[in-house]
């Protein structure tokens, strides 16, 4: 199991549970109980993406190292989850943002959007997570400094 891709998987599906738990206390009339968990929900989203930014760039992307036969449908749900993922956090600023200044009318609107846009963004890159490193072995890694110093 490789270690920084586990990791970074764990804070997102981290994140996605708090998410869940932080809608489950607004609905039951707890704002502050919310509040802390949604916050708790974005650390863990910034978390996970703190890893995989350093990762891509020290250490590099992998590619898909199943069958070739399957390699396009690989593809398409990988550019499917990138525009998911790509959105919920788009959102999820926004929505965290309109909270923080207790524009709360907004806020409800777009909330329960933002967290299903989350749950499929979480649910998704699992998927990737599988595909790449559980269920077939790993492609070819190569940092994006090795890629654009020719390394």
């Amino acid at each position: 199991m490789p270690f920084l891709p586990t990791i970074s998987t764990f804070f997102i599906v981290l994140s996605a549970v708090l998410v869940a738990i932080g809608w489950r206390f607004i609905l039951k009339g707890k704002p502050k109980a919310h509040k802390k968990t949604m916050i708790s929900a974005a650390v863990s989203a910034l978390l996970f993406f703190i890893i995989y930014v350093s990762r891509t760039v020290f250490i590099g992307n992998t590619s898909f190292g199943g069958p070739e036969d399957i390699e396009i449908y690989y593809t398409i749900f990988l550019i499917f989850h990138i525009v998911l993922a790509t959105t919920s956090a788009i959102f999820g600023v926004v929505t965290i943002t309109l909270a923080l200044k207790r524009k709360i009318r907004i806020h409800r609107k777009i909330g329960p959007v933002t967290s299903v846009i989350w749950f499929f963004s979480a649910v998704t890159g699992v998927m990737v997570y599988l595909l790449l490193y559980i269920i077939y072995d790993g492609g070819q890694t190569t940092s994006m400094i090795k890629a654009i110093l020719g390394g």
